[in-house]
């Protein structure tokens, strides 16, 4: 059975090419520190790539939501966890062969290396049998792995490992120690010494005697003495030493490809459940998406920020999540309301979310129907750069218009107070010449502003804003929630600015 990919089954595993370098709107919304905690620890199986592209199939999506179901399941996650560790331990032999300089100590590494990889595959063939499959990918792998198990190949090669061993723990040698000499001739059953002396004392115990056997360090290397020796009995034994270097010779490269490759690919599922039970014994929820390429009806329940609810959890402090949905002909989400209040946080849930989907993976929320884009634009503030000689207002209507040349009606833009650092009026034509263009693409957006009147541009936008506390409106209260603008966000905005708010005014002045 051919078997392509435990993350795609469209993919041809071994000619796909990855991607190297994250998206550009990774750090706009965490999703590189999300990545880098997901994937911690995990640095040989350099898993990041995995995350940083979104699939372009619904078909592919549900593929991989089928086997993270199947994984999350006890005994899926940690038959592929000791798969995982027993592959680990493979490498480490192979490794260790590959640092050594003694030819028979490198040939007897990489002999143990192959019986624990044939091992491990055994079990892992087991362990799947007993836990059972229903999602196509580890059906699809199990029928594979089932099948070249029990291939003439490898029972040929575990027949070849265990004849072989068995033939070298079989050899018998002897040592005659002299001085500054070592004599190694066959062994022909002498008689042990040891024992009739042992024998001929016991006469004479008359209590627990004291150990003086010398015990010998362990090295995971040999000294020149032992090499020396082990060279002098591969002597004696020609036959068997030639069957060691041709087995040695033959499998340099034991690996199956198939089977490597889905060491590491499924940890991309692993890394991802491990992640998500860090929140998920906190209290907080993740479930799987229902995506669309065809309708832009969005809804979703229960959302939060993973990077901020990261640190909210490790501080055991309360997570706030968001509900927030588009229905019919609506696009467009304007948030607005003061600052501080949860508005940048709730732009980069909707992006992380449909990320996630895209790859996926279960999303920080307790019911989500989403959209399958083809590309996501952000745009953040961002620091003046003075080494492309463009003012910041410059630079922001730069990338604006590179977006909107690229930018389809498949797309998802980001928009996060871009205008900031101009006039109030000169924001509101500038927001209102990208708004319109962004309602022509029909393309789904959110819009962070300090400009109420861009809520009433088109029936396809609706507005949401941050809340506060009815009776303290100084303190915040992170939610954000459908509702009319009330025209106080960019006061709110230019009172917090110039220490004008209540709060700060009774700091400065004398009661």
């Amino acid at each position: 059975m051919t078997f392509r990919s435990i993350l795609n089954p469209l993919r041809d595993g071994d000619s796909a090419a990855e991607m190297s370098e994250a998206p550009a709107y990774f750090a706009n919304l965490n999703l590189d520190q999300i990545v880098a905690s997901i994937t911690a620890g995990k640095q040989e199986y350099n898993l990041a790539p995995f995350f940083y592209e979104a699939l372009k199939s619904r078909e592919a999506i549900e593929y991989r939501q089928e086997v993270m179901r199947d994984l999350e399941n006890d005994a899926h996650y940690d038959a592929v966890t000791r798969f995982a560790n027993a592959m680990r331990s493979v490498r480490e032999h192979l490794g260790q062969a590959g640092k050594l300089h003694y030819k028979y100590e490198k040939q007897a590494w990489l002999l143990d290396a192959v019986e624990l990889y044939c091992r491990c595959v055994e079990r892992l063939l087991s362990d799947l049998g007993a836990a059972g499959r229903s999602s196509p990918g580890l059906a699809g792998f199990f029928t594979f792995i089932e099948e070249y198990v029990g291939s003439s190949a490898f029972q040929r090669l575990l027949s070849e490992i265990a004849t072989l061993k068995g033939k070298l723990a079989s050899i018998r040698y002897s040592l005659l120690i002299g001085d500054g000499v070592i004599t190694v001739s066959d062994h022909h059953d002498e008689p042990d010494y040891g024992a009739e002396i042992r024998a001929d004392f016991e006469k004479f115990k008359q209590g627990a005697a004291g150990d003086h056997i010398f015990k010998f360090r362990d090295f995971e290397q040999m000294n020149h003495i032992e090499a020396g020796v082990l060279d002098r009995v591969a002597l004696l034994n020609p036959e068997i030493f030639a069957e060691l270097d041709g087995f040695s010779a033959r499998s340099s490269s034991f690996f199956d490809r198939t089977i490597l490759r889905f060491d590491r690919e499924v940890q991309f599922y692993v890394a991802y459940i491990a992640h998500t039970r860090r929140f998920t014994d906190a209290g907080l929820r993740f479930c799987y998406p229902r995506v669309s390429a065809e309708s832009k009806e969005i809804r979703v329940a229960d959302a939060y920020d993973l990077a901020l609810a990261k640190i909210l959890v490790d501080r055991k402090q309360p997570v706030v999540t968001n509900d927030f949905f588009l229905n019919g002909s609506e696009r467009i989400i304007i948030v607005s309301g003061p600052n501080q209040g949860g508005k940048t946080t709730f732009a980069r849930t909707f992006g992380l979310l449909h990320h996630l989907a895209a790859i996926g993976c279960p999303v920080p929320a307790t019911d989500a129907q989403l959209f399958l884009f083809d590309r996501m634009f952000t745009h953040f503030e961002k620091e003046e750069d003075v080494h492309n000689l463009r003012g910041k207002l410059h630079d922001d209507l730069f990338r604006l218009h590179k977006t909107l040349e690229e930018a389809t009606s498949q797309s998802i833009i980001i928009l996060n107070e871009v205008f900031n650092s101009t006039s109030l009026k000169d924001a509101i034509f500038l927001s209102t010449k990208i708004l319109m263009r962004i309602i022509e693409l029909d393309a789904l957006s959110v819009c962070v502003t300090f400009i109420d009147e861009l809520a009433a541009l088109s029936k396809t936008s609706v507005s949401m804003g941050s809340t506060v506390k009815p009776d303290n409106v100084a303190e915040r209260t992170f939610k954000i929630v459908r509702r009319p603008p009330d025209g106080l966000a960019y006061a709110i905005s230019v009172a917090e600015k110039y220490g004008l708010t209540y709060s700060r005014l009774r700091e400065r002045l004398p009661s």
